[in-house]
């Protein structure tokens, strides 16, 4: 017969044994990046209230989860989901917004016919599939480029990727008529990418006096982008092969990876990522901006190194990304609703990347120690 102890102890050991198997299945650096998020919006809804700053109150309502969180974190967001790629492998891309840039350019002068790309008319006018398409081919170019100075001249990725960020900068100028932004304002179809909304007829109560206006069609693209970088960097052998490569690069040429071909994959899919990114600013600001996607790689990799990639590969998620995404967004925001110029933003941004590879050499020299242990 069980006695009454004996199920109080396996009932304990039950609800440990799931509470255990949620952190592993979260990761204790995510449930780290959970937490910090909690900390980040009370200290942005409550404690700013206690020391006489406005706004906070703000912060629950879905005018601004919606209407300004929700869609400011796309666009680092899938940055971010292709930096995080080239991480993993211990190399880094900081061309990344001026592929950007590229692939805003490209996508309003297919869709328009005008500029470098459209007046050569390769693809259909007015056409938003092609003009996506012509947008995420040219981060693939840019990151084909990245990839081959990388590994047929052997360039340091950061070099030769700081190079080719000033490179794609202008070249994004020389692709738009007279470095002028091309318009798609006339262009609602295009547009609703950035400003269509998605199940705006539901039955959702008000937040805070704030009525529900629908998910932003920027935002279920972002999370499409997330749950298929997620399934190919978990469950493929190009994911695998990523993780070999910035664990061990030399190991992992010596099991069969041809390392060259995977970084030169890495890159153009990091690059096509970023034309995708580059199409849909297009279609948020109303026009293909040479300038469109300019410092936006500082807070994609801040997000990248903050969500736990180490800095030499090899250890990071796809979700831990995310996570980090969503933080330096709500960061922003916060900041924002609390009246903070952007200024001190750029210096909060600044030091939070600083904190975040403080944090992953740390992590990594602590690694090293309990590896030389266990070798002793």
């Amino acid at each position: 017969m069980t006695t009454i102890t004996e199920s109080f102890t396996a009932s304990n050991i039950k609800k440990k044994n799931i509470f255990t198997q949620f952190i592993d299945f979260l990761g204790s650096d995510n449930l780290s990046l959970l937490i910090a998020l909690i900390l980040l919006i009370l200290l942005i809804t409550v404690v700013s209230g206690w020391i006489g700053l406005e706004g906070g109150s703000k912060f629950f309502t879905w005018q601004n989860l919606l209407n300004s969180l929700a869609q400011a974190v796309v666009i680092v967001g899938l940055l971010a989901m292709g930096e995080t790629i080239v991480a993993l492998a211990g190399v880094m891309d900081i061309s990344i917004g001026s592929i950007a840039s590229c692939g805003s350019v490209v996508a309003a002068s297919t869709l328009v016919g005008t500029g470098a790309v459209g007046s050569l008319s390769i693809f259909p006018q007015n056409n938003i599939f092609w003009a996506i398409v012509a947008g995420i081919l040219a981060g693939m170019i840019g990151g084909l480029i990245n990839g081959l100075i990388i590994t047929k001249l052997h360039v340091n990725a950061t070099v030769a990727t700081l190079g080719t960020m000033a490179a794609f900068a202008g070249t994004a100028f020389l692709l738009a008529p007279n470095g002028k932004p091309i318009g798609v304002v006339t262009q609602p179809n295009f547009t609703w990418l950035a400003q269509g909304r998605l199940w705006k007829d539901a039955a959702v109560h008000t937040l805070n006096g704030s009525k529900w206006t629908g998910v932003p069609v920027l935002t279920v693209i972002l999370l499409v982008v997330v749950i298929v970088m997620h399934i190919l960097m978990r469950y493929t052998s190009f994911g695998r092969a990523v993780y070999a490569i910035g664990g061990n690069a030399t190991a992992a040429r010596l099991a069969g990876i041809n390392v060259t071909t995977m970084k030169i994959r890495m890159f153009m899919i990091s690059g096509g990522i970023a034309g995708l990114a580059g199409v849909l600013l297009a279609s948020r600001t109303t026009s293909g901006n040479p300038i469109n996607g300019q410092g936006l790689e500082m807070q994609a990799i801040t997000a990248v190194y903050l969500g736990g990639t180490s800095t030499s590969g090899g250890k990071g998620t796809v979700f831990g990304t995310f996570l980090a995404v969503i933080i330096v967004g709500v960061l922003n925001n916060g900041m924002n609703l609390l009246g903070f110029n952007t200024f001190v933003q750029k210096v909060a941004l600044g030091m939070l990347l600083v904190v975040a590879v403080a944090i992953s050499q740390y992590r990594q020299l602590q690694s090293e120690k309990s590896h030389k242990r266990m070798e002793k």
